[in-house]
């Protein structure tokens, strides 16, 4: 893949450092409205075919998802549409897909009123230069796993990035540069809108190499950087953000821009963790390749407590395990606090193999095993390890009868193609409630630990408690942490032990399909609601993964960014300094209304 097409006038501002003050931005965008279908200013049929054809991709005319089944219920489109709707893969190629089908009282999927299918920066240039001088209201779409429904608004223009998924490996990547180059570096260039699988598939199982990606395989590669970017292996490799060598981005003013450390460094510096769909349209990410250890391995248990008193026990055991042996960067995913006093394992290792994995483990099965723990194993235990070079290797483990992986099952998909069986639960749900919270380490050392076991014990009454130790930087190597330091990325993610994330759902609210049952719904988020404050009394200010947090968070600038928010508005300021880049609760958006198209003073 080459895509280093730039306009011709990039050159000369490559190295433009100059900032729009907060006063000259709120000037000039006071009275910025932007126009829906029907109102004056919105193009005619003429200037949208104009941009149909100055594009190398394709001008699409969406339609809701669900259009077949409401034109023709018993047909065999809708058929077809009804047997995907769990198809992580197949709701990513519709172009008004999305992973999760929505938000209790914040969003419900709706279609664009154009979508520029992109097939190129150049596309990707021309529809953000239409966008400006037309007023239009936009929205980027990758992956469409946003949680927060940030890649779908009615009567906006889309554009969707699905088709530039080019992956180019380097062996000694050098960034464009004003000055002296950086030393060469292993790395990938990949298209916006790949997918993390067939990113692993060309750096891991290909090349032995490994980068990284996001931990549900369907996530889109562009917006998971600009988040920051967790994986199962986070503690030893870091974020994505922080694997960032350069970017290209296409900007408010319609400029393809060529974005490293030392080339526009505050614009590549707000892509490292400020957010997706913020301060352009990125179009390429190239990303540091590391040496791939030799193993990947897995420890797994379902444990159910007989009582209380037996399940706290059980809580703070297993928080000693961690704090002593697995806060280090062998580590990474998650364990489940759950009703009926259940501790559901579920993590990943790097670097050991069965053996070591299993030294590990012994003690705490041991313990949790003896009678008088008051514990019962409802699933497992199990250990291993693989060859790291297998892990994404969806052909291989098809070959081992493993069920860790789940095929898409259309006749023309990719062998390649698979997803992870535990993120299946999140394809086509609809959210009620959602929360994240940074738990730092200093709550594991006693006194600290039993009140965690306390808030734990307490939030997990009602609605299920994941604890993401990969989401959180305590016990990395000094390198790491202080590598996700230098992002834009809420601070506190680099001394929080884990991330924990307290969400519920239900199947999606199709009509025809589904009925919502608002009473349980409403039910389940007072849970959330109730959970996620016992947590955030322990750790008062404690901030929450932009990418994975609560729809409604008031303090939502110091909770995603912490003290790097005012740094963000200034970069916001300077390279969209009207506001053409919308997303709810993104930097830059505290006057604007709830779907971006109206200035709110």
């Amino acid at each position: 893949m080459n895509r280093r097409e730039v306009l011709g006038s990039i050159a000369g501002l490559a190295c433009y450092s100059g900032r729009v003050s907060f006063a000259e931005h709120a000037s000039s965008v006071r009275h910025l409205r932007k126009v829906r279908p029907g109102e004056p200013g919105w193009p005619s049929e003429r200037e949208w075919n104009r941009l149909a054809r100055s594009i190398s991709g394709e001008l699409i005319r969406p339609k809701p998802l669900l259009e077949p089944c409401r034109l023709e219920s018993k047909g065999a489109e809708c058929r077809a549409l009804l047997a995907n709707l769990r198809n992580p893969f197949f709701l990513g190629d519709q172009v008004s897909g999305t992973q999760v089908s929505g938000w209790l009282d914040a969003w419900s999927p709706a279609p664009s009123a154009y979508a520029v299918a992109a097939a190129s920066a150049r596309d990707v240039a021309a529809a953000v230069r239409f966008a400006s001088r037309h007023r239009l209201r936009l929205v980027i779409k990758g992956g469409g796993h946003s949680y927060q429904g940030t890649s779908t608004s009615a009567d906006s223009l889309m554009i969707w990035t699905r088709r530039m998924h080019d992956i180019k490996l380097h062996d000694d990547f050098v960034a464009v540069d004003c000055a002296d180059p950086e030393p060469p570096s292993p790395a990938v260039s990949v298209g916006a809108g790949a997918m993390w699988i067939d990113v692993y598939d060309a750096v891991t199982t290909r090349a032995a190499r490994y980068v990284q990606g996001g931990g549900c395989t369907t996530v889109g590669v562009a917006g998971l950087v600009q988040s920051g970017g967790f994986g199962s292996f986070s503690k030893r490799f870091g974020t994505a953000a922080s694997s960032l060598l350069e970017a290209e981005v296409v900007t408010a003013d319609g400029m393809v821009r060529t974005v490293n450390r030392r080339r526009d460094p505050d614009l590549f510096w707000a892509l490292q963790g400020g957010g997706g769909g913020t301060f352009g349209v990125v179009t390429r990410v190239t990303l540091r390749t590391h040496e791939l250890p030799k193993y990947f391995g897995a420890a797994s248990a379902k444990i159910q407590a007989r009582g209380d008193a037996e399940f706290k026990r059980l809580l703070d055991r297993f928080l000693e395990l961690y704090a002593s042996a697995l806060m280090n960067p062998s580590w990474g995913e998650s364990v489940t606090i759950a009703p009926g006093n259940v501790l559901e394992i579920s993590l990943v290792s790097s670097g050991l193999d069965a053996s070591e994995i299993e030294r590990v483990w012994q003690p705490f099965f041991s313990a949790t095993s003896d009678p008088a723990a008051g514990c019962t194993f409802v699933e497992g235990p199990n250990t291993g390890s693989i060859e790291a070079v297998g892990w994404w290797d969806a052909q291989a483990r098809r070959k081992r009868g493993s069920g860790a992986m789940i095929d898409d099952p259309r006749p023309d998909a990719p062998a390649t193609h698979a997803w992870w069986s535990g993120d299946q639960e999140q394809v086509s749900a609809f959210l009620y409630a959602f929360d994240s919270v940074w738990l730092p380490a200093a709550l594991l050392a006693q006194p600290r630990r039993q009140q965690l076991v306390e808030a734990l014990f307490a939030g997990s009454r009602a609605v299920p408690i994941q604890l993401h130790f990969n989401k959180g930087l305590a016990g990395a190597p000094d390198s790491v942490r202080e590598a996700a330091r230098g992002t834009a990325t809420n601070p506190h993610a680099a001394d929080a032990f884990a991330l924990a994330i307290i969400a519920t759902g239900g199947p999606p609210p199709y009509a025809g399909i589904e009925t919502l049952d608002r009473e349980k719904a409403e039910h389940q988020a007072r849970a959330v609601a109730s959970a996620s404050s016992e947590l955030r009394n322990l750790a008062p200010g404690a901030g929450s993964y932009v990418s994975e947090s609560n729809y409604f968070n008031p303090q939502w600038q110091d909770a995603f960014w912490g003290t790097n928010y005012p740094r963000l508005r200034e970069i916001k300021s300077k390279y969209d300094p009207k506001g053409l880049f919308y997303v709810r609760h993104g930097v830059g958006t505290e006057a604007w209304s709830d779907d971006g198209f109206e200035r709110a003073d």
